[in-house]
């Protein structure tokens, strides 16, 4: 009796599990997409076929591709113990649980364990590496699945013991399979039904879906679910149905994840290369998602001191009065002062002159700082005992308003870090500078002169870190 209850409980609980949970593939031939890792003859698919899979691996792709579903999938064709823990719910007490069993059940049948983690980037760096011994010793064969990107937010040992396979979204296309999939099959989907799903209902469900399967069946579920019959017992799914089941296209996006980062490094380098076009479109993607604006204005700041300078000091004014606009308006009409500095800036000609300062910072990192001459020093103090300030000729006494007189120290005469470029006002400044230089070395006696080469990239990040 009791089995005929658990029997009827579980069917129950199989009918009201959701769409997406029934319609999950069991077996590798009901599996789509992923062809690159999974076509006949690829090595994944041959190391689940023949349940060789020795070494552990890491699933990373956005929501939807099929990662939890992949590793069913393995769980069903192996022989091995399969456990499953999320990040989200587990810690260390039941890792620990996990590793015991795993050793036991090694121990009394020689049985392996997988160990399947659902969203391991969730764990922190100590959950992590509690976890590679047992790993590295075979105690349990692991499997990851993350959406972001593994080789920064998993410990780069575990990383360097494990295959990464990479999971793409979905196609359109492979979105058609599994909706028609669902509409056929009387078990686990809709094909016990009568479902009328008009064309333009269907391809507006697919397009929206954003190449995500689980947002695609969660949006027929609710369309379907919400429609009552009509006298003949048929649902029928138009397109004003469709869009009130899914009305916005899913962005993937996380404000902590590499999506973030990639996008504004998208929007900046757009700006940067002068492409308004492109600029607006990763704003309008960041602000789709739900990106702070106050993020983007930040960047813009940075961008306009970066890369515009002096060849148009207003890029910097123009960022700036759009940060402060944006906050006394707040959005939506902040949106205004937002687009117009991205298109300034975008617009604005290009110069990164402004890096001539880390020329100077490195050559001090190197050399140490060097003697201010008497007369730049303050004269307020010891100008009578010292004599410093004796000498200093005061610019604004001369004509033109410029003295060709010693700023540098002694054993730096000569030396040039800043470079005005070409573009916009900085070629003015490019003109009045080498007059000012030339009347220097004359004055001076300057017979050599040396330009700072440029830093390479890395040399001014380093500069950077050791700056906060």
């Amino acid at each position: 009796m009791n089995d005929l209850f658990d029997h009827a409980l579980q069917e129950r609980m199989r009918r009201e599990m959701p769409l997406a949970a029934r319609m999950r593939p069991r077996r590798l031939e009901e599996f789509v997409g992923q062809e690159h890792i999974l076509g006949e003859g690829k090595l994944l698919r041959r190391a689940i076929e023949s349940d060789r899979l020795f070494s552990s691996i890491i699933l990373w792709g956005p929501p939807g591709s099929g990662k939890t579903t992949l590793a069913q999938i393995i769980a069903a064709h192996s022989r091995s113990a399969f456990v499953t823990l999320s990040a989200v719910m587990a810690g260390l007490p039941e890792l620990r649980q996990v590793i015991q069993e795993a050793r036991e059940r090694r121990r009394l049948d020689g049985r392996r364990t997988i160990l399947f983690v659902d969203e391991v980037h969730r764990w922190n760096k100590a959950q992590q590496d509690a976890l590679l011994p047992h790993v590295e010793d075979g105690t349990v064969i692991f499997i990851g699945a993350t959406t972001e990107n593994p080789y920064f937010e998993v410990i780069r040992a575990l990383v360097s013991r494990s295959r990464v396979f990479r999971l793409y979204p979905l196609t359109e296309e492979q979105l058609e399979r599994i909706l028609e999939r669902t509409l056929q099959d009387a078990e686990r989907g809709y094909g016990d039904r009568k479902v009328i799903l008009d064309a333009d209902a269907r391809a507006h469900l697919i397009h929206v879906a954003g190449g995500d399967a689980r947002n695609l069946l969660n949006a027929l579920e609710l369309a379907v679910e919400s429609t009552p019959p009509d006298a003949e017992g048929k649902i029928h799914i138009t397109l004003a149905i469709a869009q009130e089941s899914i009305q916005r296209r899913a962005v993937l996006y996380d404000k902590e994840g590499d999506i973030h980062y990639d996008t504004i490094s998208a929007f900046i380098k757009s700006v940067r290369g002068s492409d308004p076009d492109a600029a607006l479109y990763w704003l309008a993607r960041m602000l789709y998602a739900g990106e702070d604006p106050r993020f983007i204005l930040r960047r813009l700041l940075i961008l306009a001191g970066e890369d515009i300078g002096l060849a148009d000091p207003m890029g910097l004014v123009v960022a700036a009065a759009a940060a402060q606009a944006f906050d006394y308006v707040g959005m939506p009409e902040g949106i205004y002062p937002l687009v117009e500095a991205t298109l300034y800036l975008a617009t604005a000609p290009k110069s990164n002159s402004t890096q001539a300062y880390f020329k100077a910072m490195a050559l001090i990192e190197q050399e140490g700082a060097g003697e201010v001459p008497d007369h730049l020093k303050d004269s307020h103090r010891d100008r009578e005992a010292l004599g410093h300030g004796k000498g200093y000729r005061y610019p604004h006494e001369a004509e033109g308003h410029f003295v060709p007189q010693q700023y540098l120290p002694k054993e730096l005469l000569g030396t040039y870090f800043y470079r005005p470029s070409a573009e916009g006002y900085e070629a003015e400044i490019q003109q009045r500078l080498e007059r000012w230089r030339a009347a220097q070395r004359q004055a001076l006696g300057i017979q050599t002169t040396q330009e700072m080469p440029d830093l390479p990239t890395s040399r001014i990040e380093e500069i950077k870190r050791n700056l906060k």
